[in-house]
C-alpha cells in the first residue's frame, strides 16, 4: 500500500512531556506537560466509580505570530502556525510579513485508573488537540476537528497504544512557546507501539511508516510496505542533577511499486544521546545529538526522507545528523527565559535526489515568559531560522510569537 504527498508535513506533530510507564493519578501531571515545562501541573478533576478513578484536564492556548520570509512566500498552513524546518522558503523573492492567530494547540486529556482483583492497576489515557487537522478555515467559524494525540493503556510495565516513540527523550525538549522548540535537531514522533519498561531500560516495537525520495527528486512517496516494526532500545537514567538517555533504533525501509518495477528494501539505524543537566535551582541545560541512516521521519518533523530510489530501482538510506542545545534561566519566581539552538545536516546524493531537496537547516530562538499565576502564563519568543538545499540556494525565516495559556 503506497501513497504520494508533497513535502508538506501532514502527520500529527506537536508536543507534551512523556507519558510514564505506569500512569497513576500521582503522575498524570507528567503526562500532560509540554515544552513549557516549568508550568505547574494542571489540576485534574477526579471522580471514582467502583474500582475506577477518572481524571481529566488540559489547557487553552492562544498564539499570535508574525512571520517574515525574505526568500519566498510561506503559504498558509502549518508552517505559519509553528516552525516546520522543511517549509522555510528558499531562492525566491520575499513578500511582506504575515500575521496569524490561532488557538488550535489547546488540548484535553482523559485518564482512567482501575484497581484489578490481582492487586495491580491498569491505566488508560486518551488525549486530543486540533493542531494539525486539515479540516477548518479562518473565514467564519475557525472550526477544526479534534485529533488523537495519545491513546494507550499501561499495565505492569507494558504500554499498548499510541504515545511518544521510545526513541524520543522528552526531557530534552526546551521551554519554548513554539510547538516543539528545538525542532531542527530533535527526535519528535508519536505512534502506535508495544513497549516494555524495567527500571531504566525500555524496549519497543513501533509502527514502521517510511518516506522515499523518487530518483532525481520530486514529490515525497509515503509507504507502509514494511514487513517488520521499527525496534528501539533505550536506557534512561535520572537523578537530582538531571537525566540522560541513550537510545538506539533499528528499522526496515521498504517500497513496492510493481507498475514502476520497484520492489526493494534497505535497513536504517539511529543513535540518540540526550538529556537535561541542572546547573542550579534556576538554570538548566537541555541537549540532544542524533545520527543515523534511514531515520528521516524521526528527525526535525521529517525534513529528510528515509531513503532515495537509485537509477536501478534499489533503495539507498539517507544519512542525517542533528543536534540541539537549550539554556534556561529563571530570573525570579515569575520570569524566565530560554536560549535555544538546533540544527540538522542531511547527506543527500545530488545525483539521486536532484538539487531541490533540503541539505541543512538551523534555528536560534530566545524567549521571555511571565508566570502570572500558577495556571496562567504569558510569553514572547523571537526566532531566526535558515534552510539550504543541495543546489546551494538558501532562505531565512524570522518570527515573533506571543502566547497566552491557562491550564486546568
Amino acid at each position: 500500500m503506497t501513497r504520494v504527498e508533497t513535502p508538506y508535513l501532514q502527520k500529527q506533530i506537536n508536543q507534551d512531556l512523556e507519558t510514564t510507564t505506569m500512569l497513576t493519578k500521582n503522575t498524570l501531571a507528567v503526562a500532560v506537560g509540554l515544552s513549557l515545562a516549568t508550568l505547574s501541573a494542571p489540576t485534574q478533576a477526579a471522580v471514582t466509580f467502583g474500582d475506577t478513578e477518572f481524571t481529566y484536564g488540559g489547557y487553552i492556548k492562544l498564539d499570535f505570530l508574525y512571520t517574515d520570509t525574505p526568500d519566498g512566500d510561506l503559504a498558509t498552513g502549518i508552517g505559519r502556525e509553528f516552525y516546520v524546518p522543511s517549509l522555510t522558503p528558499v531562492g525566491g523573492e520575499g513578500e511582506s510579513g504575515k500575521f496569524d492567530a490561532h488557538a488550535r494547540q489547546s488540548r484535553f486529556f482523559f485518564n482512567s485508573a482501575t484497581k484489578l482483583d490481582n492487586g495491580k492497576t491498569i491505566t488508560g489515557r486518551i488525549e486530543f488537540d486540533m493542531m494539525t487537522t486539515p479540516i477548518g478555515d479562518e473565514r467564519i467559524t475557525n472550526g477544526y476537528s479534534p485529533e488523537v494525540r495519545h491513546a494507550f493503556i499501561s499495565y505492569d510495565g507494558w504500554i499498548f497504544g499510541q504515545t511518544w516513540s521510545n526513541f524520543m527523550d522528552v526531557a530534552s525538549l526546551p521551554d519554548s512557546l513554539d510547538f516543539v522548540g528545538n525542532t531542527d535537531g530533535s527526535v519528535f514522533n508519536r505512534q502506535a507501539q508495544v513497549r516494555y519498561t524495567s527500571g531504566s531500560w525500555s524496549v519497543s516495537a513501533e509502527n514502521p511508516e517510511s518516506t522515499i525520495t523518487p530518483f532525481g527528486g520530486g514529490a515525497r512517496i509515503v509507504t507502509d510496505d514494511n514487513s517488520i516494526p521499527d525496534l528501539t532500545l533505550k536506557y534512561n537514567f535520572a537523578d537530582t542533577w538531571g537525566s540522560v538517555a541513550v537510545a538506539v533504533l533499528a528499522r526496515e525501509i521498504a517500497y513496492e511499486n510493481m507498475a514502476a518495477g520497484i520492489d526493494d528494501q534497505t535497513n536504517g539505524y539511529g543513535v540518540s544521546i540526550s538529556g537535561k543537566y541542572n546547573l542550579s535551582a534556576k538554570d538548566d541545560i537541555r541537549f540532544t545529538v542524533n545520527t543515523g541512516e534511514g531515520i528521516g521521519r524521526y528527525i526535525g518533523l521529517n525534513t529528510s526522507n528515509d531513503a532515495v530510489i537509485a537509477a536501478d530501482g534499489t533503495l539507498d538510506a539517507i544519512p542525517v545528523t542533528a543536534y540541539a542545545l537549550a539554556y534556561r534561566h529563571m530570573w525570579d519566581d515569575k520570569w524566565r527565559s530560554s536560549f535555544i539552538y538546533s540544527a540538522q545536516s542531511i547527506d543527500n546524493d545530488s545525483a539521486l535526489t536532484g538539487g531541490t531537496v533540503t541539505d541543512k537547516t538551523s534555528s536560534i530562538a530566545v524567549n521571555l515568559i511571565y508566570q502570572a499565576a500558577s495556571k496562567l502564563m504569558y510569553g514572547v519568543e523571537l526566532r531566526h531560522a535558515t534552510r539550504e538545499v543541495v543546489s546551494g540556494a538558501d532562505g531565512d525565516l524570522n518570527r515573533v510569537q506571543f502566547s497566552a495559556m491557562y491550564t486546568f
